[in-house]
């Protein structure tokens, strides 16, 4: 084997990585939402884990899933950034709604109001009720899947959703 051809292999694994990673950028935004609860964070948090990740594709290892890779990066961005200051996050208030234009302005109201509502009650969990919310509830994650990242047995993944549906019926529902 030449060295034109092995460079060439390796700019093709490079960039069939880098097509994987910006082809997970949608569910990365989802997650992302779920965690920092409003739009401008979760974008900063998306920009900050797609940034990490570019920076150290190279350690990235074939035959492992890119979303999961990812999601863990996205989540300990997420976890240090609680942990080295707190956020004040804009809420959107039902005032605020109230100047969006629609054919039934109403109804558009009390649909954004109830996705605040619902956001600000995903905000309000523990962390690692929210976590988990974030994998199984938002991003479609299996049990066990959530379990991986979480790095914790699948019970204690199913009684944390358990704890946060709870909690969440209590808080949007009444």
């Amino acid at each position: 084997m030449c060295l034109a051809d092995a460079e060439y292999r390796r700019f093709q694994t490079l960039h069939d990585k880098r097509k994987e990673l910006v082809d997970c950028i949608p569910r990365l935004r989802r997650f992302a939402l779920a965690l920092a609860g409003n739009q401008p964070d979760a974008d900063d948090l998306v920009q900050s884990a797609v940034e990490k990740a570019l920076r150290n594709l190279g350690g990235f290892q074939n035959g492992t899933r890119m979303d999961s890779w990812l999601f863990k990066i996205t989540q300990n961005l997420w976890i240090d950034s609680r942990r080295s200051h707190k956020r004040r996050g804009g809420q959107t208030t039902l005032n605020d709604a109230m100047h969006i234009a629609g054919e039934d302005g109403r109804k558009l109201v009390e649909e954004r109001a109830m996705i605040e509502h619902t956001r600000a009650a995903i905000a309000s969990l523990p962390e690692e009720q929210r976590l988990a919310v974030a994998y199984v509830l938002v991003e479609g994650q299996s049990y066990k899947d959530a379990a991986h990242n979480l790095g914790v047995p699948v019970g204690t993944v199913m009684s944390r959703l358990s704890r946060a549906r709870k909690a969440l019926a209590a808080q949007v529902l009444g």
